[in-house]
């Protein structure tokens, strides 16, 4: 959800059940500054919503495994399970401890323990980077990311040397009469 959305990962965490329109592929969301705003998935998400959700139909989206301690506010707490809202804290440990091998693919799994895995907004980055690397325009870009500024793009409107080059090479004349 986070890569297709190219949401803020705090954002996607505070999303409850009853803020999603599977049936549309998205979700209402409290943005920065508390603004309704909305965020759109892919079929991916929508494949995955179903297991998820576990027929609850209201109540955070991501929980925790255990059951919410005493205390817990009531907004961040399943009325159908007891369990608690997915923190970001321990979203970020569970995503980092399960992508050290992805982001250190020539490391031995021996040396686990002392890789450091990908972040969550980490997906959010390649998201919007892929998006421009793939040519999509400056207006969709900002609502996508709900930036408010050009400037905030900048660091995401950074093609890799790949996207460089397959972008010099559709756009070579010659080529393009060989073909």
């Amino acid at each position: 959800m986070l890569y297709e959305s190219a949401a803020r990962a705090d954002e996607v965490l505070c999303l409850n059940v009853e803020d999603l329109y599977p049936q549309d592929k998205r979700g209402r969301i409290t943005a920065k500054g508390g603004a309704t705003e909305w965020i759109h998935w892919q079929s991916g998400t929508a494949q995955l919503l179903p297991r998820l959700i576990a027929r609850r139909t209201r109540g955070p989206l991501f929980l925790t495994n255990r059951k919410a301690p005493a205390g817990t506010p009531t907004l961040d707490v399943c009325p159908e399970t007891g369990r608690a809202r997915l923190s970001y804290r321990r979203a970020e440990e569970i995503f980092e401890e399960n992508t050290r091998l992805l982001a250190n693919p020539l490391a031995s799994p021996d040396d686990i323990e002392d890789l450091d895995g990908w972040t969550l907004h980490r997906l959010r980055h390649s998201a919007l980077t892929h998006d421009a690397e793939d040519g999509t325009s400056t207006p969709m870009l900002l609502a996508r990311s709900r930036h408010a500024s050009v400037r905030s793009l900048e660091r995401y409107a950074r093609p890799g040397v790949d996207s460089v080059a397959r972008h010099v090479a559709e756009r070579d004349p010659a080529a393009r009469r060989r073909t």
